[in-house]
């Protein structure tokens, strides 16, 4: 059988090195526990270019190309590496892995905090969802933590109705448990006094950013711009310019791939493709 053209979304050689063995030892440790009937087993690479694929196009699951593994395969691999961390694990080996090219530590002393409320789909459960009312979008709200280069190290799902002080309480707990070396974040002024006093209660020095009042229009807020660009990257992947998912779980393992694509593009010298560079 020929192989399949490529699609841009495709994993290249060198990014798939990376991610193989991750995916490899998954697979092992799962047939372990099967009862191996001999049954087709899928292609992990193309497994994760389905998903790559899915996540920049902005398609259903249905709509899948037919050259990919049927999407309930590909959707089953999904939910599997959701519901046991093997999505997040990527991430985070491909995090290491640009920090030390950066010249970073692996781990970050320092990162960023904001949230994005978006709309939802049809098809997503009423009760997931909510309205924020500053932005007044029905629907729900990512909030994620970036370190000071970007890079995602947290993020969660909620309904839009949630303050982002009570979601930065909860992040905050989180990369205490996760990140024991970060020591300061920086957020916006909607993470006020609870979230403060929660952050240093962990030992993280919790510093709000204000917007310069004085500038009309768009300006560059220091620091935390940063996670502001890191929301741009995410938003060139259409499948996160409305949340589509059914489950908030699955929303936030969504937002993933759009960074461990990145990622890999920066650890193996790739570029990722821009607004300006199709």
């Amino acid at each position: 059988m020929a192989p399949r053209l490529p699609y841009l979304s495709d994993l290249s050689d060198a990014r798939w090195a990376l991610m193989e063995p991750i995916l490899t030892a998954w697979r092992a440790e799962r047939q372990k526990n099967s009862l191996n009937l001999g049954g087709k087993v899928a292609d992990l690479r193309e497994v994760m270019n389905a998903i790559l694929y899915l996540n920049r196009t902005g398609i259903p699951w249905r709509y899948l190309p037919h050259d990919f593994p049927p999407h309930t395969t590909v959707f089953g691999y999904f939910s599997a590496w959701t519901a046991d961390g093997t999505i997040e694990k990527l991430g985070v080996h491909l995090h290491g892995i640009v920090r030390q090219q950066e010249g970073r530590a692996s781990e970050p002393t320092a990162c960023v905090i904001d949230a994005q409320s978006v709309k939802t789909a049809p098809s997503v459960p009423v009760d997931t969802q909510g309205t924020d009312a500053g932005k007044k979008i029905v629907g729900r709200k990512r909030s994620i933590v970036v370190d000071t280069l970007g890079l995602l190290l947290l993020v969660t799902v909620t309904a839009a109705s949630v303050s982002d002080n009570e979601a930065g309480i909860q992040l905050l707990s989180r990369i205490a448990a996760d990140r024991p070396t970060i020591s300061k974040a920086w957020v916006d002024t909607g993470y006020k006094k609870k979230a403060i006093e929660h952050g240093a209660t962990l030992g993280i020095d919790v510093d709000v950013v204000p917007r310069n009042t004085q500038v009309k229009g768009f300006s560059v807020t220091p620091r935390r711009w940063v996670v502001e660009r890191s929301f741009g990257w995410i938003m060139m992947h259409r499948r996160l310019a409305r949340d589509y998912e059914t489950k908030p779980a699955h929303s936030e393992s969504m937002i993933r791939p759009a960074m461990i694509s990145n990622l890999a593009k920066r650890a193996t010298g790739e570029t990722p493709i821009t607004w300006h560079k199709p």
